[in-house]
């Protein structure tokens, strides 16, 4: 029974499924790898998680937390180039740990990667639904609290929401958009992008100088325990604190590693794969240690806990930097376009992923449909339209959030050990691309990871075990009996 459930999958046959005329098609450059990155990482992350975690965990530190966040994904960035370069399939983590770990593995990381993109996409549709209503607000229009926010969250006025519905919106219209094709979608991405680098860019730039010195001070605030509006408790400043905030806008980070699940559509796989990976975290690193500091030094600690805690730049902009009323506006705007485009890889990864289980058997075939026309798992796309927009419409956003990052946190740990085991029992094999100084950056992928777990608290620990147990269970009663590897 052991032996079966770990048997690994052959990468020769993973090479030979991508050659199948019922295959994805290869439209992508690595131009478009890094737009696709790019426009996955800048979004929810930084425009809203970025406040969250100085708010709750480590004020102006969360400069420092993502640094750290950086970091981990460096030495896991590193790990995924090697993998998507020498392994190009659609499926990202889950199908690097089937080759190294085997399948019970596998479908543990196929599982736990639901955490990362559509709940991914969940939490980057409230966040839209937030600034939607800032936009509206300039029109003298706003949609109602009930209707804008879950029936778990209180407004200060004592007003309880009941359905996210333009988070469930928006995610509808993407979906719809990316039945329609990968390549129309990339398109309609790589425009958003230039776009949402540019607003990072003019607030970096303009709020440089209304950076108040007092805002920064301390920069790390002395340990304590924080209790939020929802009554859950933080561990705010010292070294928890910022292990914590790394944790948090860790969420920032997330998107490059689903650059590795559209390796099945990539013209040149070997070579565009870890430019693609390692050129959009490289650009978005940067710019969010240069955007955290700046917002955190624009706007105060108070204002992130109470009235600026939604749509947090843009209150930031039009509250404290006057004659700049317009930018806020344009951030507004670009914001809901930036969000789109992080919604759409999203759920873009997801449908890939379970695209790849499906063709394993690990899942139903429903999930591996291919449309005649338009060639994308349109079948897939309406069953996680469902399940991304019944935690959309009904679940907070800080919860969704923490989740995702707790998922892929754990993910990129089982990227950093396949590396480690691939290097031991397949030296032999092609790389275009290697991981440098194997073991030791595995080594540190694994422990900055693993830190940032344990920042996140005992509540999110025990979220990720329950997901995971329900997981187990759904693979010994359909997946274990349905694996086309064990029925070889």
């Amino acid at each position: 029974m052991a032996s079966k459930i770990f048997k690994r999958k052959p990468i020769g046959e993973l090479l030979k499924e991508t050659e199948n005329e019922n295959s994805l098609k290869k439209t992508l450059t690595a131009t478009a790898l890094i737009a696709l990155g790019v426009g996955a990482i800048i979004g929810a992350g930084l425009f809203v998680r970025t406040a969250s975690a100085a708010a709750n965990n480590a004020g102006p530190a969360v400069t420092i937390g993502f640094i750290i966040a950086g970091i981990g994904c460096l030495f896991a960035g590193l790990c995924y180039a090697e993998f998507a370069s020498m392994i190009p399939v659609a499926g990202s983590a889950y199908t690097y740990s089937y080759t190294t770990m085997g399948e019970m593995v596998a479908w543990i990381i196929g599982w736990d990667l639901v955490l990362e993109y559509a709940l991914g996409a969940a939490t980057v549709s409230i966040a839209w639904s937030e600034y939607l209503n800032k936009l509206l607000g300039y029109f003298d229009m706003r949609i109602p609290y009930e209707w804008s926010h879950s029936p778990f969250e209180i407004s200060t006025l004592g007003n309880h929401g009941i359905m996210n519905i333009p988070a469930l919106f928006i995610v509808f219209l993407l979906t719809v958009l990316l039945i329609r094709g990968v390549r129309e979608s990339s398109f309609v991405n790589a425009i958003i992008v230039i776009v949402k680098v540019a607003i990072v860019i003019l607030f970096i730039g303009f709020g440089w100088s209304y950076i108040n010195p007092i805002n920064h001070t301390p920069f790390i605030p002395e340990a304590t325990l924080y209790t939020d509006s929802q009554g859950i408790s933080h561990n705010f400043g010292g070294i928890l604190g910022i292990l914590g905030a790394a944790g948090v806008v860790f969420f920032a980070f997330i998107g490059f590693d689903a650059v590795s699940t559209a390796a099945q559509e990539t013209k040149n796989p070997k070579r565009d794969m870890p430019i693609g990976i390692l050129g959009s975290l490289a650009i978005c690193t940067v710019l969010y240690i240069l955007f955290a500091y700046v917002l955190t030094g624009v706007a105060s600690l108070n204002d992130f806990r109470t009235v600026g805690k939604e749509a947090s730049v843009t209150f930031a902009i039009q509250t404290y930097m006057p004659g700049y009323d317009w930018l806020g506006k344009l951030v507004t705007v670009a914001i809901l376009a930036g969000f789109s485009s992080v919604i759409l890889v999203m759920l873009y990864g997801q449908s890939r992923v379970f695209y790849s289980m499906s063709k394993d058997g690990l899942v139903p075939k429903i999930f591996s449909d291919v449309h005649k026309k338009f060639k994308t798992p349109h079948k897939s796309n309406w069953l996680f339209l469902i399940f991304v927009g019944l935690f959309a419409s009904f679940v907070p956003g800080e919860i969704v959030g923490d989740m995702t990052s707790i998922g892929t946190l754990f993910a990129f740990i089982l990227v950093c050990a396949g590396i480690l085991i691939l290097r031991k029992t397949n030296p032999e094999i092609p790389r275009k691309f290697k991981t440098p100084l194997v073991p030791l950056v595995p080594i540190l992928g694994i422990i900055t990871c693993g830190a940032m777990i344990f920042g996140l608290g005992p509540a999110n620990w025990y979220r990720l075990l329950a997901w995971m147990a329900i997981g187990l269970i759904i693979y010994f009663i359909y997946g274990i009996r349905k694996s086309k590897l064990r029925g070889k």
